[in-house]
């Protein structure tokens, strides 16, 4: 952002425009839908999504209740995170009664509502789940080895590349057919 961009002690207003942009349409309401709801002219937003207006408190106050976001978002809006996590590297969890272990990589962020982990298992002991919170699904992608993954009643044998999603919120199994057998699974709470 250059100084252009945010008048003397004012707001950023490139920011602005694009937190207006992307809430509106993360909203699905159309520019005169917005405007109407927080009570203002179509032109006025009009001109603050292209960043040439100049808006008042009032105005971003109407906006952040119309558009059902905090005042903060529209003002200085989350700026992109980079985060790696490295093999080995996360809290790790083992089953009591097989080779099967998980990693968190990353746990779920507030309003969002998922959980990714790294998980290894080896042949001869099979993990099988107790049914999760109800809407739970897990996605299951499978990087190494051989697997059968899914449903305890009817899992699908996975290879290298391949990919699964499931009801967690049913009784499921993970059983490793080979050894050094590692997946991706993320868990999709709905």
């Amino acid at each position: 952002m250059t100084t252009e961009d945010r008048p003397r002690g004012g707001p950023p207003i490139a920011a602005i425009a694009a937190s207006l942009q992307q809430e509106r349409r993360r909203a699905g309401l159309s520019l005169a839908e917005a405007a109407r709801r927080a009570g203002i002219a179509k032109s006025t937003l009009s001109q603050l999504e292209s960043a040439t207006g100049n808006p008042s408190v009032e105005t971003l106050w109407a906006l952040s209740v119309a558009l059902d976001v905090p005042f903060a978002q529209l003002v200085d809006p989350p700026r992109p995170r980079v985060e790696v996590i490295r093999a080995g590297e996360g809290p790790t969890f083992s089953a009591e009664h097989s080779s099967y272990v998980a990693s968190l990589l990353a746990s779920c962020p507030p309003h969002a509502r998922r959980d990714i982990y790294v998980v290894s298992a080896q042949p001869g002991s099979d993990r099988e789940s107790e049914p999760h919170m109800p809407g739970l699904v897990e996605h299951v992608v499978l990087c190494a080895g051989r697997a059968l993954v899914g449903l305890t009643d009817d899992p699908v044998e996975l290879h290298p590349g391949d990919y699964v999603s499931y009801p967690g919120d049913v009784p499921h199994v993970f059983r490793a057919l080979e050894a050094g057998t590692f997946a991706v699974l993320l868990s999709e709470h709905n």
